[in-house]
C-alpha cells in the first residue's frame, strides 16, 4: 500500500469529506480528510490505482488538487 498526501482547495464541510471518500471507493482507495489543513491523505495499492486517477476523481467532485506527494 502507498500513502500520498494531497493539498485540496474547496473543501469546507462534512459533505465535502463524504464526497471525496465516496469518489475514491471505486478506486479501492481510502481517504482521511483534514478540512483545517486542506489535506487529504490517501492510502491505495499503486499496482491497481494511479495517483493521477485519485486526483481526477477528487477534481471531478468540484475540488482542486493543487499538489500531492
Amino acid at each position: 500500500m502507498k500513502t500520498s498526501v494531497l493539498s485540496v482547495e474547496g473543501m469546507s464541510c462534512d459533505h465535502c469529506v463524504s464526497s471525496i471518500k465516496k469518489a475514491l471507493e471505486p478506486l479501492v482507495a481510502t481517504a482521511a480528510v483534514d478540512l483545517a489543513d486542506k489535506r487529504v491523505t490517501v492510502e491505495f495499492n499503486e499496482l491497481e490505482t494511479a495517483i493521477e486517477d485519485i486526483k481526477t476523481a477528487i477534481d471531478e467532485q468540484g475540488f482542486e488538487v493543487v499538489s500531492y506527494t
